[in-house]
């Protein structure tokens, strides 16, 4: 596969049913099911925040990226990532993906890319940046709120 710079944005090919791309109902179905926000790693941790008392703003569409969560006050921006589209293990995962690899892999390493590219913008505007994995987060709720409490109480 082919290795992009550092400064350039990776271009993910678009298919279209005259050159022979077909998506079944079916399919499209299911892809349409996939949320983008309000997952349940986030609610939960969200309920899990606002126990702590800590408040926040959810989808904040004036920062870069639209993290899932973030305050002004405190300077901190919280991003719940699915492992697929956000390339969890990408090293080894990239090797198992079979099928349309020559869409899903630059698809997943521009929004690898993407998600670096919104960190820097947010860290210069003076933001914390806290990334999670949607799993991490189902599996270890409390230590993921924890990180953001201990940040919040050292800027204090």
């Amino acid at each position: 596969m082919a290795k992009y710079t550092k400064d350039e944005i990776i271009h993910v090919p678009r298919f279209k049913e005259s050159e022979g791309f077909y998506t079944s109902p079916q399919r499209s179905y299911t892809m349409s099911r996939i949320k983008g926000k309000n997952t349940a790693p986030e609610r939960a941790f969200r309920k899990a925040l606002w126990a702590k008392g800590v408040r926040y703003r959810v989808n904040y569409k004036r920062l870069p990226g639209k993290p899932d969560l973030s305050s002004k006050k405190y300077k901190f921006a919280v991003f719940i990532d699915g492992g697929f589209w956000h390339g969890k293990d990408w090293s080894e995962k990239k090797k198992k993906i079979k099928s349309n690899r020559a869409f899903w892999i630059p698809k997943i390493e521009r929004n690898m890319q993407r998600d670096r590219t919104n960190n820097r913008l947010l860290e210069n505007m003076g933001y914390t940046v806290f990334r999670f994995w949607d799993d991490e987060v189902k599996k270890n709720l409390p230590d993921c709120v924890g990180q953001v409490v201990r940040y919040i109480r050292q800027i204090k």
